[in-house]
């Protein structure tokens, strides 16, 4: 695996949806490291990736309520374990577990395994809240993917807070996760 500065030279062969993410970013100014690599499918081939980008790579869970009527984004620390309980009273929201598939593909047009922070530049309707936890906050970068599972990006969290978020129309609300048994 390599790194490179920005968008890669050739897009051809490349979905639309990681075009589009570097496009978006260009059109922003804000910079980034790329890397491509195979799909990451477990944690010794994300250990390799994070320590091309030089960043921990930020674990990504869409959720929702049981209802389907609330849709979250978390970002938090790939160390961490995801407890709903933990969470569900911190946002009120009950009863919450990992959003379908389809539901990915309708709001932030992703497919698992691919979550990423990148995929609220498709959510035009605001459908899904941002949900980010403090530790992910307090790095200087932030690592995720360009909607796709064989790409990733290394990118400064201020980028993403100050630039990215606003051009999506995006807020975030920080929660505490401790993640222990």
């Amino acid at each position: 695996m390599e790194l490179f500065d920005g968008r890669p030279e050739n897009t051809e062969g490349r979905l639309a949806r990681e075009v589009r993410t570097y496009d978006f970013l260009d059109e922003l100014g804000i910079e980034y490291k790329r890397t491509d690599h195979e799909r990451a499918d477990n944690m010794e081939a994300c250990n390799e990736i994070d320590a091309v980008l030089g960043v921990l790579i930020c674990k990504n869970l869409f959720l929702c309520n049981r209802q389907k009527t609330n849709f979250y984004l978390l970002m938090m620390p790939g160390e961490k374990k995801f407890k709903t309980k933990e969470l569900s009273s911190q946002i009120n929201s009950a009863r919450l577990s990992f959003a379908e598939p389809e539901d990915m593909l309708k709001y932030l047009d992703i497919e698992p395994g691919a979550v990423s922070i990148m995929g609220l530049m498709n959510d035009k309707d605001h459908a899904v809240r941002l949900l980010i936890d403090e530790d992910v906050l307090k790095g200087e970068y932030l690592g995720c993917h360009p909607c796709v599972c064989t790409s990733s990006l290394k990118l400064k969290t201020e980028d993403v807070i100050r630039k990215f978020l606003p051009a999506t129309g995006h807020e975030y609300r920080t929660v505490h996760l401790v993640g222990e048994d």
